[in-house]
C-alpha cells in the first residue's frame, strides 16, 4: 500500500496529513516547525507510523516556502511530488468538510496528488540546481540594473536632454564612460550627484552580471552542449531550460514535459468545432525559454522551425496557433536533448503536436 502524506507549507510551520489509496485520512494531522529539526521530526513521524507502507510526500508547490522542506525530504531519499495550488483548491471546494484550516488544506493536497498521478516530482540534480541559482541571481541583478538605468535616464533628461544614451547603451562600458564625462562637465547640483551615484551602481552591476553570464556559459557548455546546437538557444536560454527542468527523468514522457512547460495546447472543442487553446498553466519560466527559441527560429532563414511555422500558417493556422504548435514541437526536441542517452527511447515516442 502507498501512503500519501499531504503537506500544507507555511513560512513558520508545516502541517502534514496521511491519506491512503482510497483518499481516506489516516490518523491525526501533524504540525512541525519549518526548521531542520522540524523536517527531521516529520520524517521520523512518517517512518514510525507507516513502517509497512510505501510513503510519498505531496507538497503544495510554493517554491520559496517549500524549497527547504523539499531538499530535506530529497536528502532523505523520499519521493516528493509538487501539487499546484489550484488543484488543492478544487479538491477542497468539492470535499464534504467545509471551511479552511491547515489540516483541511493538507488533506486536500494529499487527495489532489492521488487524483492526479502524473504530477511532476520535486527533484534537482546538483548541476541543475547550481545553474538555476546562478540564472535566478543574474536575473535579479539585471532587474535591479534596469530600474537604476530608468531612474538615470530621467535624471539625465532633467539635467540635459542631449545626454540621452543610445538604446541599450547603458549596458556598455564605453557608453557609461561617455555619460560620466558629460555629467562631470555639468554644474554641481543634487540631481547631478545622484546621477553619478546611480551611474556607479550601474557600472558595478554590469560587471557582476557579465561575470555571472560567463560562469553560466561555461557551465552550460560543459553540462548541456547539445542545447547550444539548437538554433535560437543561447547559453542563458539553455541554462534556464536545464535549471527549470531539473532532472528530466522525473517526467514519464515528452508529453508530460510539454504539459509541465505549458506548451501542450488544451482541447477546446465543442460540437463540429475542433480546436485547441493556449495553455496558461505550467512552468512559465520553461514556457518563456521555449517561446524565445520559437520566435528566434521563425526569424532565421533556412531554419526547420521557420519552415514548420510557415507550413502551419499555409494550412490555415493563425500566427498564434502556428507559434503554439512550434513551441509544442520544440518541447519534444528539448526533452530529447536533455534526456540521458541511456534512458529507454520508448518514453519519448512522438506525440501529436
Amino acid at each position: 500500500m502507498v501512503m500519501t502524506i499531504g503537506i500544507d507549507v507555511h513560512k513558520m510551520t508545516h502541517c502534514a496529513v496521511a491519506v491512503d489509496e482510497a483518499g481516506r485520512q489516516v490518523g491525526s494531522a501533524v504540525t512541525v516547525r519549518a526548521t531542520d529539526a522540524g523536517h527531521r521530526q516529520l520524517l521520523r513521524w512518517a517512518r514510525r507510523e507507516f513502517t509497512e507502507e510505501s510513503v510519498e510526500f505531496a507538497v503544495e508547490d510554493c517554491r520559496h516556502v517549500s524549497s527547504r522542506l523539499e531538499r530535506a525530504l530529497l536528502d532523505a531519499a523520499a519521493v516528493v511530488v509538487r501539487v499546484p495550488p489550484k488543484l488543492m483548491a478544487q479538491t477542497r471546494t468539492s470535499a464534504r468538510t467545509r471551511g479552511k484550516s491547515d489540516p483541511i488544506d493538507a488533506l486536500a493536497i494529499g487527495r489532489a496528488a492521488l487524483r492526479e498521478p502524473g504530477l511532476a516530482r520535486a527533484e534537482h540534480t546538483h548541476a541543475s540546481r547550481e545553474l538555476k541559482l546562478l540564472v535566478d541571481r543574474r536575473e535579479d541583478l539585471v532587474e535591479i540594473r534596469t530600474k537604476a538605468q530608468n531612474r538615470l535616464r530621467w535624471h539625465l533628461h532633467e539635467l540635459d536632454p542631449d545626454i540621452d544614451p543610445i538604446a541599450r547603451g547603458l549596458n556598455r562600458t564605453k557608453e557609461l564612460d561617455r555619460v560620466h564625462a558629460r555629467l562631470q562637465a555639468l554644474p554641481a547640483s543634487l540631481v547631478r550627484r545622484l546621477a553619478l551615484e546611480i551611474l556607479t551602481d550601474i557600472r558595478e552591476l554590469t560587471v557582476r552580471v557579465n561575470a555571472l553570464e560567463r560562469e553560466i556559459t561555461g557551465l552550460v557548455s560543459a553540462q548541456a552542449p547539445q542545447l547550444l546546437d539548437l538554433p535560437g538557444c543561447g547559453p542563458l536560454t539553455a541554462a534556464k531550460l536545464v535549471g527549470e527542468t531539473a532532472n528530466p527523468t522525473r517526467f514519464r514522457s515528452e508529453a508530460c514535459f510539454a504539459m509541465h512547460a505549458g506548451a501542450a495546447p488544451i482541447p477546446a472543442s465543442s460540437g463540429k468545432t475542433n480546436r485547441h487553446r493556449l495553455a496558461r498553466g505550467g512552468n512559465r519560466q520553461l514556457n518563456a525559454a521555449l517561446h524565445r527559441i520559437a520566435v528566434t527560429q521563425i526569424r532565421l532563414d533556412g531554419c526547420l522551425g521557420r519552415a514548420y511555422y510557415q507550413r502551419r500558417r499555409s494550412e490555415g493556422d493563425s500566427s498564434m496557433e502556428a507559434l503554439r504548435a512550434l513551441k509544442r514541437r520544440l518541447a519534444r526536441i528539448v526533452f530529447n536533448l536533455l534526456r540521458p542517452t541511456d534512458q529507454p527511447a520508448a518514453a519519448c515516442l512522438p506525440q501529436a503536436a
